[in-house]
């Protein structure tokens, strides 16, 4: 909306102002400016200074909700801010919603973590410029009673069957989320489909999840970097860790503009190439809970 303009008639100068300024055409006119070009120089000025004012750049971010229970995001994401001046307005969710998002062009740029979705929804055309950022690994956790015995196996896939065979209660994220990709491909390679009363979805982010399991004294798989930012509230166990199908990869990407042309595609890669900066690794190396490191970054591309 253009500004309104304000003629003062407080005395004989010609003075005009509108929200943003105010000026007084007094040395103009004994210069002999005329008062219609004056007039259309000092409007020009204010509908830019008005359009500036009303503009302030919004980068929309879908991540996981594991980079935001962990906490790792309440660091990263207002020293960006500050040194690109724009705002990151952050959507946390389960990595297929957070896809979804960025394939409906809905929001500019993705942090997630299931490379085989990750790289349909690039190949499919949605996404461009994926990165690798950091990882960590999955483990599953549950009461340190470990009704199911499965405490040090090697397999995490051989731990999930073992829970189904005895029937002790699992909590899934069951929410299309990376972790629930990966909980299910685990499920696969145990030759078994999870179902009846031992096992609950959840349909909920990751912190949610874990709180569930420890009211229930239940298990439960999860990302590292989400456990360990609970632990202190937990009356969980991990109880199976270190196994090669456990790894967790976050990469970004950016929506594809050719497909979403009002997508903050300049922000994207701003983002993209700031958060895989050896500054952010930085970041990510030194983010530590109880002096145990969450997340590792990835070495620059």
């Amino acid at each position: 909306m253009p500004p309104v303009l304000e003629r003062r008639e407080s005395n004989p100068t010609t003075a005009f102002s509108c929200r943003h300024c105010s000026f007084e055409a007094k040395a103009f006119l004994r210069q002999g400016v005329q008062v219609r070009k004056f007039l259309t120089l000092f409007f020009t000025l204010c509908v830019a200074l008005t359009s500036l004012t009303a503009q302030t750049e919004k980068l929309k971010l879908a991540t996981t909700t594991s980079t935001e229970n962990s906490g790792l995001l309440s660091v990263l994401i207002p020293l960006f801010e500050k040194t690109h001046g724009l705002r990151v307005d952050i959507i946390a969710v389960g990595t297929g919603k957070a896809l979804k998002l960025g394939e409906n062009g809905d929001v500019d740029v993705l942090m997630v973590h299931a490379p085989a979705a990750e790289m349909s929804f690039v190949e499919q055309g949605y996404g461009v410029n994926r990165r690798q950022v950091m990882h960590n690994d999955f483990i599953i956790v549950g009461p340190s009673s470990d009704p199911a015995g499965v405490r040090g196996k090697s397999s995490a896939a051989s731990a999930l069957n073992q829970i189904a065979v005895r029937g002790r209660l699992f909590i899934s994220r069951g929410d299309d989320s990376g972790t629930h990709k990966l909980e299910m491909q685990l499920w696969k390679s145990a030759a078994t489909t999870p179902g009846g009363k031992w096992y609950k979805e959840a349909g909920q982010g990751m912190g949610a999840v874990l709180t569930m399991a420890d009211y229930l004294q239940a298990y439960t798989l999860t990302d590292r970097g989400t456990f360990l930012s609970m632990r202190d509230k937990l009356n969980l166990d991990i109880l199976v860790e270190k196994d090669p199908d456990l790894y967790n990869q976050y990469s970004v990407i950016a929506v594809n503009p050719a497909l979403h042309a009002h997508v903050n595609y300049r922000g994207a890669l701003e983002f993209i190439s700031w958060v895989t900066s050896a500054e952010a690794r930085n970041i990510m190396t030194g983010f530590k809970i109880g002096g145990e490191q969450l997340f590792y970054p990835c070495a620059a591309e």
